[in-house]
């Protein structure tokens, strides 16, 4: 068994597990054919002597995610000064603290493996100073899982907060010190639990501000990504980040498992990423372009498993670049594999007291039906309320109707659902045009898979339902309403099964156009309202989050503006503040929702005051802020 593989590195050294790295497991753990074979590695790196830490880095700091009441993931990267994986020689001259992979060539040569395992211990207190120790260990990474290493942090307390560090064994090389929370149990009671909630996150397009803020605020509990946690494009293809040097390396479309771990590595150089990742605990899915734009089951909107396509896109098959993206991603996100016999499993639940239900999905990447590719779009409308298909396959599918029924009955105050694409009905014909006025990639295209879903929690009276989605780059707040089957009253909310904020892009642009003026963002909003009776607020300009604060009694959203991404700097704008009293299953209003007041956008009844009012997160001082320009 792969726990019980462990071996000894050099005297004086402690015993070390490869199975105490959770990278070795997934995500590959029953499917070695797919990913590492420990007893080849652990043939091969048998009686070397160790890397001297000298040559040895923490390269992106640390990270915690997949919070238990017992347990939590946390992480580190420990790598040679070189790239290890595309060429093994040494790097020498001003090489910066946090670009340790620098690319050498272009030219792909066979990756040199590494020869003995890295040790790194670990340990977990409750104090800074590491002197209430909990939980300790030692584990070994190596070249296989791209130096990285994941470990189960246990026998830790429920709701409790912790502090964890990295040591390389026998030397003084640390990691920085990291923070992390565990959840409630599942039935403690607890007055309020925060979340900051992020997607869509572009390294060309600009700084990841967005992810510091909270950070600097000390404002949440824990961090959601609801996927586009990367891009797979070239520079210049979808965003110029040369001038504000943040070029995605490698340059060019990635395909193989050297370019994911690469461009991982890339995107952890972004200061507030890695801040945001060493002080909460990530509870993190993919979206499309973690792997390639408008994936679904067999394929994407340039990649299908053809001849034509083969030659033509990379010479890689989609099943070979989807798994090349989920392991890297494996390897780089603190994240647990839920189901070692199903590699592409992501989608999984969280039950955070009584007080919710956090049900993640993945509407991209499992078994999802055939998608909007661009060219087929005619076929997809037509198709669009086939009963046979489905976001998530009917596996995933019948887990999440489960799940639903499952919280309701445990007396779970609030069920938050996590989609990577808007669950809402939006016209968008606006944009699109009347032929084909829906975002047939999102919900709009799977409208029985909705239906279902709607369905499930109107025949089960299961009410408190708050759905987050990203995907769009924009800022959405309807009521969640099953259209032409329950009488819906837009003025009050009377017919609502709930509640959908959808939050924009960390620095991915505006659906309606990079760098869109305030007055044609604003102008649009209000027509994407008019033309959608569920929609309360619509924001287009602005890049950025939003935080959930939820009890027992409401639920709170406030959205945050970044006023610009050309640099890294703490302020942020509040847009809008929605609340969700228990029981209501719609937005609050009094008479209008938001408070009757939005810094941008356009909302139902009330009216937008553009004040500009910014805090710098860094000091809690407000000033008048003036940007010329929000993105690159």
């Amino acid at each position: 068994m792969l726990h019980l593989l462990t071996v000894v590195a050099c005297a004086g050294v402690a015993a070390a597990s490869y199975g105490n790295n959770l990278n070795y497991r997934s995500p590959s753990y029953n499917h070695p054919g797919l990913g590492v074979s420990i007893h080849k590695v652990n043939k091969r790196n048998g009686g070397s002597p160790p890397i001297k830490a000298s040559d040895l880095n923490f390269t992106h700091g640390v990270a915690s995610g997949d919070p238990y009441p017992h347990s939590v993931i946390i992480w580190t990267r420990c790598a040679p000064i070189r790239d290890d994986v595309n060429d093994n020689s040494t790097v020498s001259g001003d090489v910066p603290l946090y670009n340790p992979v620098p690319i050498q060539q272009e030219v792909e040569k066979a990756p040199p493996a590494s020869t003995a395992p890295i040790c790194i211990n670990y340990k977990v207190a409750t104090d800074k100073a590491l002197t209430k120790v909990v939980d300790s260990g030692t584990a070994y990474t190596s070249s296989d899982v791209d130096y990285t290493l994941k470990v189960e942090a246990q026998k830790l307390q429920p709701y409790t907060q912790y502090y964890y560090q990295f040591q390389v064994c026998d030397s003084d090389l640390k990691s920085p010190l990291g923070r992390t929370k565990t959840t409630p149990a599942p039935h403690d009671l607890l007055a309020k639990i925060s979340l900051a909630v992020y997607s869509c996150s572009n390294f060309p397009f600009g700084f990841f501000n967005a992810y510091g803020n909270p950070v600097r605020k000390d404002s949440v509990d824990y961090v959601l990504h609801l996927g586009d946690y990367l891009y797979e494009y070239p520079n210049g293809e979808y965003g110029w980040g040369q001038s504000i040097g943040r070029i995605p390396l490698p340059d060019r479309i990635i395909y193989t498992l050297y370019d994911y771990r690469k461009r991982h590595a890339t995107y952890r150089t972004d200061l507030d990423l890695l801040l945001s990742h060493s002080q909460y605990a990530w509870i993190s899915v993919w979206d499309d372009h973690e792997v390639a734009d408008n994936t679904y089951r067999d394929g994407e909107s340039r990649l299908n498993n053809t001849e034509a396509s083969f030659i033509a896109d990379g010479g890689v098959s989609v099943d070979q670049r989807k798994m090349n993206a989920v392991r890297a991603y494996f390897e780089w996100l603190p994240i647990r594999q839920v189901e070692m016999d199903d590699n592409l499993r992501i989608w999984r639940s969280f039950s955070i007291g009584s007080l919710l239900d956090l049900i993640m999905l993945d509407t991209r990447q499992y078994d999802r039906s055939i998608t909007d590719l661009y060219w087929n779009t005619d076929y997809i409308h037509a198709i669009s309320n086939d009963a046979g298909r489905s976001l998530m396959g009917s596996r995933q599918e019948n887990w999440f109707y489960s799940q639903l029924i499952e919280s309701s009955k445990r007396g779970a105050a609030w069920r938050v659902i996590g989609s990577q694409t808007v669950f809402s009905r939006l016209n968008e014909s606006i944009a699109y045009g009347n032929v084909n006025p829906l975002d047939y990639d999102a919900w709009d295209g799977y409208q029985s898979n909705r239906n279902r879903t709607f369905k499930t929690l109107y025949d089960n009276s299961i009410g408190n339902n708050i759905v987050i989605s990203g995907d769009s780059h924009a800022n959405w707040v309807s009521d969640l309403v099953w259209l032409d089957h329950s009488e819906y009253n837009t003025s009050t909310g009377k017919g609502s099964i709930g509640v959908e904020f959808a939050g924009t892009a960390v620095s991915s642009p505006s659906p309606y156009g990079q760098n869109i003026t305030l007055e044609k963002a604003n102008n649009a909003s209000s027509l994407l309202v008019r033309d959608n009776r569920e929609l309360q607020w619509s924001e287009l300009y602005y890049r950025g989050y939003f935080e959930l604060h939820i009890s027992q009694h409401s639920v709170n959203a406030s959205f945050f503006g970044m006023p610009t991404l050309v640099n890294r700097n703490p302020n942020e704008i509040s847009l809008a503040n929605f609340t969700v009293l228990s029981g209501a299953n719609a937005l609050y209003r009094n008479p209008v929702t938001g408070g009757g007041v939005v810094e941008n956008g356009y909302l139902r009844g009330g009216k937008v005051v553009q004040t500009n009012a910014t805090n710098n997160t860094d000091t809690g001082k407000y000033f008048i802020s003036h940007e010329d320009q929000e993105d690159i």
